[in-house]
């Protein structure tokens, strides 16, 4: 006797189920540290910097006029003799005589090196003494004499200092050496001895970073000879 029989459906166990599904999933992407911080990194760099841009654009100008206004505003007037001549000017009154000599009077002979008077590259006379014009306020010399590099002599008229710096190559890259020529004039007149080794100690203050001392040295006892001749 025949007997109808369905077939009958066997389920996968659920561990089979389960690896099946794993295979039909795509992978997860792998998250890895540098691309967690790459991302951070790209969206943070999205988030704030067309906002930064734009304020330092319109805050710059803004932020510039308010100095110029400030320093306008608190100006002083002062006349300065430079080079046997009188100059008078308007100035902030913490302009120090370096920048006055070389933004407001175009005197560019004189050089700013350190801008803190270790190195006489800026230095003048002051009353017949050389200083260190980065370590003085152009305010404090309304009554004096003040000389630099250009009222020494020009090209076509060199003092002897000047001359004898370029008989004996006393320099090379010429930054230091306006300074150098304002220190060994004044050492002409200081009391200063007669050998090399007295004439190193008293051009101790100016730094030649191209390493020129025994050119130097020479060339201020050649001018020294020449004075005394």
């Amino acid at each position: 006797m025949a007997t109808d029989q369905k077939p009958t459906l066997t389920a996968e166990p659920p561990e089979q189920e389960q690896q099946n599904d794993e295979k039909r999933q795509p992978p997860a992407p792998r998250v890895t540290r540098r691309f967690f911080l790459s991302s951070l990194g790209a969206a943070g760099l999205a988030a704030t910097a067309p906002p930064l841009l734009a304020a330092t654009a319109v805050s710059a100008p803004a932020v510039a006029e308010q100095a110029e206004s400030a320093a306008a505003a608190g100006a002083v007037p002062v006349t300065l003799k430079v080079n046997g001549k009188s100059y008078t000017l308007r100035l902030d009154p913490r302009t120090t005589l370096l920048d006055c000599l070389r933004e407001n009077l175009n005197m560019p002979g004189t050089k700013k090196g350190c801008d803190h008077g270790q190195c006489g590259a800026c230095t003048v006379h002051v009353n017949g003494q050389r200083v260190n014009s980065c370590l003085s306020f152009a305010v404090m010399h309304s009554a004096d004499e003040i000389t630099t590099i250009e009222g020494i002599g020009q090209p076509g008229n060199l003092h002897f200092m000047q001359a004898a710096f370029v008989e004996h190559d006393a320099y090379q890259c010429g930054y230091c050496t306006s300074g150098q020529i304002m220190s060994a004039m004044a050492v002409m007149s200081e009391p200063v001895g007669p050998t090399d080794d007295d004439v190193k100690q008293a051009m101790y203050g100016n730094i030649c970073r191209c390493g020129a001392y025994p050119n130097i040295i020479a060339a201020v006892q050649a001018g020294r000879s020449h004075k005394s001749a």
